[in-house]
């Protein structure tokens, strides 16, 4: 299957003109023989790529002490308990830092505070954070976040996943775009039985359809 992904990816970044901006490259999955109406059916999963988004991933990171100093060194925003309430007071900048960062960690004696508070806005967006330990070091988990894409079908059949961008190596793209596949058929009760097709495409370019048997 890999020659077989290697030589989708090739032929969608070819035949994808070039634009002003770097585009991304995504996953078109369709699935078959799962009933989504069930909540348990749904894919919601997140898959770290082994090489990388190709582009900068925002991670913000609820702390204080250590958790905060600590933060400073990898996350691109921190968070102190005192600018929790005030989040909850302007919802017009929670809702802003929620659609700005793409993922969430928060010290775990805070998470109850934040659900309380913000999950209203995090909670639909699926950006509800990831709990370590009071004083933890939150590096090694924003560091795999800035390379994590989450999978979300919700009740369609139909969901798009982002593997890179057009600037990445074919190889690179490919070998993310497999990863993706496999985590899938894990979760999938018939495995690649239960995909009906899967494509890739860039932004704004065709989509070429993988082989997957």
């Amino acid at each position: 299957m890999q020659d077989n992904i290697v030589n989708a990816v090739k032929e969608a970044l070819e035949k994808s003109k070039e634009r002003k901006f770097k585009e991304s490259v995504d996953l078109a999955v369709n699935l078959k023989d799962v009933d989504l109406s069930i909540p348990k059916n749904r894919i919601n999963e997140e898959v770290i790529l082994p090489k990388g988004r190709g582009k900068e991933i925002k991670v913000a990171v609820f702390g204080s002490g250590e958790t905060a100093l600590k933060g400073k060194n990898c996350a691109d925003l921190v968070i102190h308990p005192e600018e929790i309430d005030k989040l909850a007071e302007n919802k017009r900048q929670a809702r802003k830092i929620a659609n700005e960062y793409d993922f969430f960690v928060a010290e775990a004696p805070l998470m109850g505070r934040i659900g309380k508070v913000l999950g209203v806005i995090l909670g639909p967006r699926g950006k509800m954070p990831k709990p370590i330990p009071p004083g933890g070091d939150p590096c090694p988990i924003v560091n795999n976040l800035k390379k994590t894409v989450r999978m979300r079908s919700r009740d369609k059949r139909t969901f798009h996943v982002p593997v890179g961008t057009k600037d990445m190596s074919p190889e690179d793209i490919a070998a993310n775009v497999e990863e993706v596949i496999k985590r899938l058929e894990h979760k999938l009760e018939r495995g690649i039985q239960n995909i009906d097709s899967v494509y890739v495409k860039t932004t704004m370019g065709p989509a070429v359809k993988i082989k997957l048997r």
